[in-house]
């Protein structure tokens, strides 16, 4: 590793509080604080070796199977949401399904990805609701990613996010999540129930791997 351990912040709350989680391929650390299990800054992979990952993904709009996955989100975050409502996809990859579903239920929906859809002028705008799906674990710097995904939202908007839970040591040591080598960031969740009482959000977790976090009509 190109740092000691104690040199590293946590990348999510930069807490210096963490102590190491598991190693195999990579090491991991995990935060005291927030509780975010992160890969060693310097095992990361190269933006070019990152997207040749993404490239090789396969999800189109239109497969049935892909669809019923991201209907895990969809169909709590739209019972939520007023009708008309604007959103933006981020990190929607190479195959906006969830776009092409939310606009099919009546939504408005902008998309965002740094590799597929990288048009910065949309992440100056404000949204009714921001959709996240499989795209923060691979975030390397999550604290400023997720400060900007609240910005994106307007007073009482909703974030749905669609990440897999971290849990205890024994299930992580073999966890398929963590073989991706473009999964940098485990959130568990202990992390959401802190980053919501930080924020002053509120928080539902629906099934294993969705989250609906709702920002104040107030903030």
């Amino acid at each position: 590793m190109s740092a000691h351990p104690q040199d590293l912040c946590c990348p999510l709350c930069d807490s210096s509080d963490h102590v190491p989680f598991w190693q195999d391929r990579r090491h991991y650390h995990r935060c005291r604080q927030c509780w975010l299990i992160f890969v060693d800054p310097a095992e990361r992979l190269a933006a070019e070796q990152e997207k040749a990952v993404y490239d090789q993904h396969c999800n189109h709009t239109g497969d049935a199977g892909y669809r019923r996955f991201l209907g895990r989100l969809a169909e709590p975050l739209t019972a939520r949401l007023a009708p008309a409502s604007h959103g933006l996809d981020f990190g929607c990859g190479p195959g906006p399904a969830l776009a092409a579903m939310l606009t099919e239920a009546g939504f408005a929906i902008t998309t965002y990805d740094p590799y597929y859809a990288d048009y910065p002028e949309r992440l100056q705008q404000r949204y009714d609701f921001v959709t996240c799906t499989e795209a923060i674990e691979h975030f390397y710097h999550p604290g400023r990613e997720w400060r900007r995904l609240l910005a994106l939202l307007k007073p009482g908007g909703w974030l749905g996010l669609m990440t897999k839970l971290a849990r205890d040591q024994a299930a992580f040591a073999n966890w398929h999540y963590k073989q991706d080598p473009t999964h940098v960031s485990f959130f568990s969740r202990e992390t959401f129930l802190w980053l919501a009482a930080r924020d002053g959000l509120g928080i539902e977790f629906i099934g294993a791997d969705v989250i609906l976090l709702h920002k104040p009509e107030s903030v």
